[in-house]
């Protein structure tokens, strides 16, 4: 029996691309074979619990505007949260879900009550996990909304926010474990300075990674298989934050001797506010042997801020996918909506349409991203800008057969002149264009 929170709506369907209803599939079809792998394989789609369930409407001019039954309430009102939720995720056929502790569960008075709450909650969860089939992609923990995380986490100057940092993620470590999860995530979100005043960046560096070094060892104690991913993210909510990009915190990962433990869980927006593209960073991720999984939304070019909003642009999507095809797919990760209503969106339905236009928009996007990697669309035209690279000379070169001073004689001695080659952009951004 349902919450009657979406009144009698029980199934999205698939119905094709000529489609009005807005409450049906036009590109996303689970079944569909792309590439030989089901699109639901492909896309693996995970709703993010926070936004969906756990946000307000608010805005820093305004408070809530969206009125939700399980609003304001102790446990009795996080289990019709959660039974919303999975009612939800039910409706739209997804396989996954996301939550941090602080979405799921009442805030106690002291961490053991806090702890208490969560694993209720996540005996619920596990309960209504067995009765769906929904599976979690990944759990991760809360360390920046509350006032004690102010001035960060692993990060702070307290050691004893440090600790408290600490039982948190093992908690919801715990969770994710009891729950199946098949990643864990750690977002710095006040990890970073205000000023660099009162901030001493080597210590906290230290840290950091001290904390980071601790969850992979936890890891490994209880047996988890999933994947330690890292969320990066310039700014917001803290002025300068130390995840700042993939390339950074790489940086960091390798400094540390941890670029073997832990990858990345890349999100559109984040990568625009760090001046970088969605497909940069997963493009980058890959190259660097820690792409893992991605948070699928959107920013207004037009604020400087995270605006998170449900994806819509079909062609920078395709490029993503093809970066994520290109790295082998998803393993352990997936796409998951790190998206919110606009606050106007009040009503039950727009969570559905949200997320309905979002889906499909993946699926457009894989499809593109899939017949380009198929046609060698892209692939020959790079191929063959690099293929003398591929000659002997060449390769001894790169290979250090050569040295330096090998090298210039060869030139002089040659009379090597080499003339400028065309770059062929706009022939390539056409190719994208047939394709999208």
């Amino acid at each position: 029996m349902g919450t009657g929170f979406f009144g009698n709506i029980e199934k999205i369907p698939f119905k094709g691309a000529d489609s009005t209803d807005p409450l049906s599939y036009r590109f996303y079809d689970p079944e569909e074979v792309v590439m030989g792998k089901r699109m639901e394989d492909h896309l693996r789609f995970a709703v993010a619990y926070w936004h969906s369930f756990a946000w307000e409407g608010g805005d820093p001019f305004g408070g809530r505007t969206f009125d939700r039954p399980w609003y304001d309430g102790e446990m009795d009102k996080a289990k019709l949260k959660a039974d919303v939720a999975f009612e939800m995720f039910k409706i739209l056929g997804v396989p996954y879900y996301c939550f941090h502790d602080a979405d799921a569960r009442p805030e106690g008075s002291t961490f053991a009550e806090s702890k208490k709450n969560l694993d209720e909650i996540v005996d619920y969860f596990a309960q209504k996990q067995e009765e769906t089939g929904i599976k979690l992609l990944w759990g991760t923990a809360n360390l920046f909304s509350n006032r004690r995380f102010m001035s960060g986490a692993s990060t702070n100057p307290d050691p004893d926010v440090f600790a408290y940092s600490a039982a948190t993620i093992k908690s919801c470590m715990d969770a994710t474990m009891k729950l199946g999860g098949q990643n864990y995530v750690l977002w710095g979100g006040r990890e970073g300075y205000e000023t660099l005043l009162n901030t001493d960046m080597g210590r906290e560096f230290d840290q950091m990674a001290r904390m980071l070094h601790m969850v992979v060892d936890y890891k490994h104690k209880i047996g988890f298989k999933g994947a330690i991913l890292v969320e990066p993210k310039p700014q917001e909510p803290t002025k300068h934050q130390y995840d700042y990009d993939v390339a950074t915190v790489y940086g960091f990962l390798k400094k540390y001797g941890l670029e073997n433990e832990v990858k990345m869980n890349i999100e559109q927006g984040h990568a625009i506010l760090a001046g970088h593209t969605f497909e940069h960073e997963l493009a980058l991720a890959s190259t660097l042997g820690i792409f893992g999984s991605i948070d699928m939304n959107r920013n207004d070019y037009q604020s400087g801020w995270d605006t998170d909003q449900f994806p819509n642009n079909v062609p920078e999507m395709a490029l993503a996918y093809y970066q994520v095809l290109k790295a082998g797919g998803f393993t352990t990760g997936g796409t998951n909506f790190d998206a919110k209503l606009r606050r106007q969106s009040i009503d039950p339905e727009d969570l559905l349409i949200a997320h309905i236009g979002g889906m499909d928009c993946c699926a457009r996007g894989l499809k593109a991203a899939a017949k380009m990697v198929e046609d060698g669309a892209l692939q020959k035209p790079l191929d063959e800008r690099y293929a003398d690279w591929d000659g002997a000379e060449a390769q001894k070169m790169l290979k250090g057969e050569y040295t330096l001073e090998q090298i210039a004689e060869k030139v002089e001695r040659e009379n090597i002149n080499p003339e400028p080659r065309s770059g062929r952009q706009e022939y390539l951004e056409n190719i994208v264009n047939r394709y999208v």
